[in-house]
């Protein structure tokens, strides 16, 4: 094992002192200033040299309980009963039963479970904060006045560019903001709301027309978190949402939505052509983007292979598949089954991903090959500063 030269300097001049005391604290001295040497403060805060934050936006499958804060219904919550109760022991708020692929992210690069931005007790200006909100879209009317909107959520990050820049100063907050990594998942219900409001939006314009103004609403966000000095893009494609419970459940036959499949699809295209655009236009502009559709398709059509029992019926509903968004009891259709190990489903509610698979997910994200990640995974990302 090699020495470093500090550790050498530390033995020899541990050597020069016969009495036991003496020895005992220079030594002591000398270690914990060899320990320490590189750290860096940010104002009052003192972090790491190579500390690096994580800032989430978009919708449920990231909220970890910022619609707790806000005017909204059930509907769009989940601090009730039986969710969080497989990790947390109570309900946060996060859709599901414990963790999210954001905790996991977390986890992984040695931060704290990022704190919802709205919480009344956030105070971690230096490790991130999470924007996101259930039932969120990249477009303004998707959910419109129940949900905290991507646009929304970006004016969100502007303020807390504005507080770090006073608690920091500028130098320090420009230098947080650039090595940090912005983790994004948007979309799903700009498409999925479609079909449960039974909109008419394709009388008036093509599926394509559609995804280009979700992806256009992404991109306006991606430039801004970009000019206040973000680097660093995390990124999931969309799943195929239209063979999860509650779309199953609702569709005729109980057959996946092929549409929304379909739109799944596109707007997967799109969004790879974006950010190879926005990388090469962007200076210092970074991204990784994880292949959900492929992952989450092979564990609902083959889930004994990846740890599961069954990859179609939710853990947590009623009907068709427990399909019907009932889950705690407590939205509009009050009656709900519970299984009784969670573990072994890929769903946990009609819509959203069980703790299990959060992790798979997260795992992925984290230190997966080409083939379900590019151009970066995301501990490489976190590694660049």
């Amino acid at each position: 094992m090699k020495i470093s030269i500090n550790e050498k300097l530390a033995q020899s001049a541990c050597t020069r002192f016969n009495m036991m005391n003496l020895r005992f604290n220079f030594c002591f001295l000398v270690l914990f200033t060899t320990l320490f040497i590189s750290t860096h403060c940010l104002g009052p805060f003192c972090l790491p040299e190579k500390h690096v934050a994580l800032f989430i936006f978009g919708d449920s499958l990231f909220d970890a309980g910022n619609n707790n804060y806000i005017n909204t219904t059930t509907d769009y919550q989940a601090n009730y009963e039986p969710y969080g109760e497989n990790f947390f022991k109570y309900s946060s708020g996060r859709f599901s039963d414990g963790r999210t692929v954001p905790d996991f992210i977390a986890e992984f690069a040695k931060l704290p479970f990022i704190t919802p931005y709205l919480h009344p007790d956030y105070h971690h200006y230096t490790d991130g904060a999470n924007f996101a909100s259930a039932g969120a879209g990249a477009l303004a009317e998707t959910h419109q006045g129940l949900v905290i909107d991507l646009n929304t959520q970006l004016s969100n990050f502007k303020n807390l560019e504005k507080l770090l820049r006073k608690k920091l100063g500028d130098a320090e907050a420009k230098t947080l903001l650039f090595r940090s990594v912005y983790l994004i998942h948007i979309g799903s219900n700009d498409y999925a709301s479609l079909v449960t409001r039974n909109s008419n939006v394709f009388q008036s314009s093509s599926q394509k027309e559609y995804v280009d103004m979700v992806i256009g609403n992404l991109t306006f966000v991606i430039k801004e978190i970009y000019k206040k000095g973000g680097r660093k893009f995390g990124f999931i494609n969309m799943a195929p949402f239209g063979c999860f419970p509650l779309l199953r459940a609702t569709n005729p036959g109980n057959t996946c939505n092929q549409e929304l499949t379909t739109l799944a699809e596109l707007h997967n295209k799109a969004l790879s052509k974006v950010l190879q655009k926005l990388e090469n236009d962007l200076d210092g502009f970074k991204y990784s983007i994880a292949d959900t559709f492929t992952s989450l398709s092979e564990r609902i059509n083959n889930p004994l292979k990846y740890g599961f029992k069954e990859g179609s019926i939710a853990c947590c509903g009623t009907g068709p598949f427990r399909g019907i968004n009932s889950c705690g009891g407590k939205r509009s259709v009050k009656e709900y089954e519970l299984c009784e190990n969670a573990g072994e489903y890929v769903f946990f509610d009609s819509f959203h991903p069980t703790e299990k698979l959060n992790q798979q997910l997260a795992e992925l994200m984290w230190s997966g090959t080409l083939d379900v990640i590019g151009p970066y995974n995301l501990k490489a990302l976190f590694e660049l500063i």
